[in-house]
C-alpha cells in the first residue's frame, strides 16, 4: 500500500497528543475547531488526505504543537457532518511519511513531507514466524488482561501479512505511547516485531507477578494482602 501511491509533497496536518496514527489503522476524530473545520473542507473538496503526527511534549514549551518527524498520512473514507457544524469522520491509514518543514499554521498547518517505505530486515519466513508469535502473546495478554478486547485479536487472527499485522496490533493493543511512537518510526519490520514482542513479554510478566503478590484479593484491596 504505502508504496503504490502517489503522495503530494505538502499535505494538511493536524498534531494531537498520545497519537502514533500507523498505516491500515483506522481512527476515528470528531471535528470541532474552527482551524480543523476549515481543514476538513478544503480535504474533502480535493485528495481527502492529510496527516496526523503526535504531539512531542519535549519541545511544547518552546514551540507552537511540535509534531513528531515521523507521523501518518491517511484518507478520509468516511464523514458525516453534524448540524452544530462539527463533523465525525473515519480515516484510514496509507503511509509513513517524515516531516521535513512546517510550511504554514494558518488558516491551518500544512506540512512538507517525505513518504517512507519500510523494509522487511529479515527473511520472509523469519518475520511470519515473528507475526505468529507476537499473535501469540497477544492472546495470552488477552487472557491475563480484560481490559484488552477479544474481538480485536480475533480480528488481528485474520491478518496474514506480517507488516499489516504488527502495524494494527501497535495502533491498537501497544499501551506504551513512547513505544508506539518508536514503532512509528521503525522502518524495520523485523526490528518492529522485536520492540513490541519484548514489551508484551514485559507486560505479561509484571501482570502474573502482581497476581501473584495479589492472590484472591481484588485490584481495590490489595493493600490488606
Amino acid at each position: 500500500m504505502e508504496t503504490e501511491i502517489m503522495l503530494p509533497d505538502i499535505v494538511p496536518a493536524m498534531t494531537l497528543p498520545e497519537i502514533a496514527f500507523f498505516p491500515q489503522a483506522l481512527l476515528p476524530l470528531h471535528i470541532f475547531e474552527a482551524r480543523y473545520r476549515q481543514m476538513l473542507q478544503d480535504v474533502l473538496a480535493s485528495d481527502r488526505l492529510f496527516a496526523i503526527a503526535g504531539l512531542d511534549f519535549q519541545h511544547a514549551r518552546r514551540e507552537f504543537e511540535p509534531p513528531y518527524r515521523i507521523a501518518g498520512l491517511g484518507m478520509v473514507r468516511a464523514c458525516q457532518k453534524n448540524v452544530n457544524g462539527t463533523s465525525n469522520l473515519l480515516i484510514q491509514g496509507l503511509s509513513r511519511v517524515e516531516i521535513v518543514e512546517i510550511v504554514t499554521d494558518e488558516p491551518y498547518r500544512r506540512v512538507r513531507i517525505r513518504a517512507l517505505t519500510s523494509e522487511a530486515g529479515g527473511a520472509s519466513v523469519e518475520n511470519r514466524r515473528m507475526r505468529d508469535q507476537l499473535a501469540r502473546l497477544l492472546l495470552l495478554k488477552t487472557k491475563l488482561d480484560v481490559g484488552i478486547s477479544e474481538e480485536l485479536t480475533q480480528f488481528l487472527n485474520t491478518v496474514d501479512d506480517p507488516e499489516t499485522f504488527v502495524d494494527i496490533a501497535a495502533f491498537n493493543l501497544c499501551q506504551d505511547k513512547a513505544l508506539r511512537q518508536r514503532l512509528l518510526s521503525t522502518l524495520n519490520v523485523h526490528r518492529r516485531f522485536e520492540l513490541f514482542a519484548r514489551q508484551l513479554r514485559s507486560d505479561i510478566d509484571e501482570i502474573k507477578l502482581r497476581r501473584k503478590l495479589q492472590g484472591g484479593l481484588p485490584d481495590d484491596q490489595i493493600a490488606y494482602n
